[in-house]
């Protein structure tokens, strides 16, 4: 009887929780058919440019396996591959073919080398190609081509976790309808709670970022302090996205509930997962995804070496993501007092 009595209420309170119940029900069916297109999506071929190359072996390179690209000269072929619009040059110096890749996707570089193995092959069984990098080496391994996707998602999710339930905490014990009594304004609110916040996250940005490069020896070819800026401004956003969203939750277990719908659909756009292979209007989602700027200039800075001037659009982004939320909260503190 006491245990009938007991399931019962467990049962009530769950009917009685609609945010639980989609949860436990709905969640699990979003983020698999997240799963399903994403996994499900295009092949993804390397691009390949040619110069100089005669037109029986660049028709022996398999159409299904890469996209080929015929350039007038080695100039223009080289800058398309700075741009990012080429994974490899391919090219004969000296009647010798050269493989010239862009270095920072271990697994594209296989995918290059295998796609125009069978070429050279053909009609030089014993030559071998000269292979050089435009970034990276051939040591380059997968963690160091993922390494910095996953210093930025640790981060925003840590500070995401952390800055959503000390919120709250402040919220359910009193302390924050007892400060809102007092003349203070809610952007003062707001703005001391972001920076005393943001001490520890600048310090937790720091920890990760050193420890990833120095002791984890994680590919390292930009500016520590652009890493370290970027780094700062993922977890920024992740602080008041986590502020804000702790206004709508009741207890820390509602703070977890946002985590498959804030925090999981974000990992598939960060780069960890090759947006190319998504369908064109999946990829889309990836604009409002602020895991997505901060890991494509985590990526630009450590693998490929580039300077602030080749990632200011992500920190403009990421800075607009941040006072937007923070201006939501103060919005969102109105549920609090009426000023």
């Amino acid at each position: 009887m006491r245990t009938r009595a007991l399931a019962t209420r467990i049962i009530s309170q769950f009917v009685r929780d609609k945010r639980t119940l989609a949860l436990l029900f709905l969640a699990p069916l979003l983020v698999l058919t997240l799963m399903h297109f994403v996994f499900n999506g295009q092949q993804v071929k390397p691009d390949i440019g040619t110069v100089g190359i005669p037109a029986p072996m660049t028709d022996r390179i398999d159409p299904d396996g890469a996209h080929v690209t015929s350039y007038a000269n080695r100039e223009e072929a080289e800058q398309a591959l700075r741009d990012g619009k080429l994974d490899a040059v391919f090219s004969l110096e000296g009647g010798k073919p050269s493989i010239l890749l862009e270095g920072s996707d271990p697994s594209m570089n296989k995918a290059v080398m295998l796609v125009l193995q069978k070429s050279i092959q053909a009609d030089m069984l014993t030559i071998q190609p000269a292979v050089s990098y435009l970034h990276g080496n051939e040591d380059l391994s997968s963690f160091d081509s993922f390494g910095p996707v996953l210093i930025g998602f640790f981060s925003f999710f840590f500070v995401f976790l952390l800055a959503g339930v000390a919120f709250l905490r402040e919220r359910t014990t009193g302390t924050l309808e007892r400060l809102l009594a007092t003349p203070i304004r809610r952007s003062e609110v707001v703005a001391g709670y972001l920076l005393g916040f943001g001490l520890f996250t600048l310090l937790q940005a720091s920890l990760i970022a050193w420890f990833s490069i120095d002791v984890l020896g994680l590919y390292m070819d930009g500016s520590i302090w652009l890493v370290l800026l970027m780094n700062l401004l993922l977890t920024l956003t992740a602080l008041t996205l986590g502020t804000l969203l702790s206004s709508f939750a009741g207890s820390e277990f509602q703070i977890i509930q946002f985590i498959p719908l804030v925090i999981v659909p974000q990992v598939f756009f960060s780069g960890l997962f090759n947006l190319e292979a998504m369908d064109p209007w999946l990829q889309k989602l990836s604009y409002i995804m602020p895991l997505y700027y901060g890991a494509d200039a985590m990526r630009g800075i450590m693998l490929r070496g580039e300077g602030f001037d080749d990632i200011e659009t992500d920190v403009y982004v990421l800075l607009g993501f941040s006072v937007a939320f923070a201006l939501l909260n103060v919005v969102a503190l109105r549920k609090q007092r009426a000023i």
